[in-house]
């Protein structure tokens, strides 16, 4: 059974930085894409950025320049840096584990449990 546990979230200041990590177990992780999404209160799922198990990537506009996902195929574990955050930054944010990486949260059958993190103004 594929289960994933994510850390790092919590409260920043404006242009503080964090990091999430999400670590995967049950899987054969290095063949997977992985993602990470994140959900405001009242708005939908968006993503944040994707890996491809070759290591291509993709971020949402929102979040370039600012934000960093990477893998460590040897841990089975994705990270998201992220830096010089913003309030709007503020969410749940949920990693996610799929066939192929894609911006659609539908691709990915597997997800963390969420990690709150807040900027603060």
């Amino acid at each position: 059974q594929v289960q994933l546990v994510e850390s790092g979230g919590g409260l920043v200041q404006v242009g503080g930085s964090l990091r999430l990590s999400c670590a995967a177990s049950g899987s054969t992780f290095s063949i997977n894409a992985m993602a990470w999404f994140r959900q405001a209160p009242g708005k939908q799922r968006e993503l944040v950025a994707a890996i491809s198990s070759a290591g291509s990537t993709n971020y949402s506009d929102s979040v370039k320049g600012r934000f960093t996902i990477s893998r460590d195929n040897a841990k089975n574990t994705v990270y998201l840096q992220m830096n010089s955050l913003k309030p709007e930054d503020t969410a749940v944010y949920y990693c996610g584990l799929g066939a192929y990486s894609s911006s659609r949260s539908s691709a990915y059958a597997y997800w963390g449990q969420g990690s709150q993190v807040t900027v603060s103004s």
